[in-house]
């Protein structure tokens, strides 16, 4: 279970978080099975990520590590962990800005993300949000993802 759940309405609502840490998602499970259904859904089967066998022998980790557009592609199901835009008709993933990968995801770790709403802008018809996210690896001493995430929402 996330940690905070901030359920707004308006963009005024928003306004006031910006600056804000709206909280933690909860935790994801990356094992294996998905690593796997993510290779196949994107045609990315890099043996670091796929061959257990190999990545036990051969890959600095000891093992298979997860994609980082697997961690990516986590982040909006974290997002509506702590933020909920109720008066909205529509939110969209617009792009991320900076990305980093500092540190892998092991096959069987979990993780969660800390995030941050760093600006509110109005771009037309639509509010745009720029979030500040740092996923972490259960028990890691360092972030698996440093993003800066874009989202738009539409009323």
């Amino acid at each position: 279970m996330s940690d905070a759940l901030h359920e707004v309405c308006g963009v005024a609502a928003l306004q006031a978080l910006v600056g804000t840490q709206l909280g933690h998602s909860r935790w994801f499970e990356v094992g294996q099975d998905r690593i796997a259904t993510f290779a196949d859904a994107t045609d990315d089967h890099q043996w670091i990520h796929v061959d257990p066998e190999r990545a036990a022998r051969e890959s600095p980790f000891g093992t298979t590590v997860a994609h980082g557009f697997l961690t990516l592609s986590l982040l909006p199901a974290m997002l509506a962990d702590v933020l909920v835009m109720v008066d909205a008709k529509l939110v969209v993933n617009y792009g991320l800005n900076k990305v980093r990968f500092p540190a892998p995801v092991p096959a069987g770790s979990r993780v969660r993300a800390g995030i941050v709403l760093a600006a509110l802008e109005q771009e037309g018809d639509a509010s745009q949000l720029t979030l500040e996210v740092t996923v972490e690896r259960e028990g890691g001493s360092k972030p698996v993802c440093v993003a800066e995430f874009l989202v738009r929402r539409y009323a």
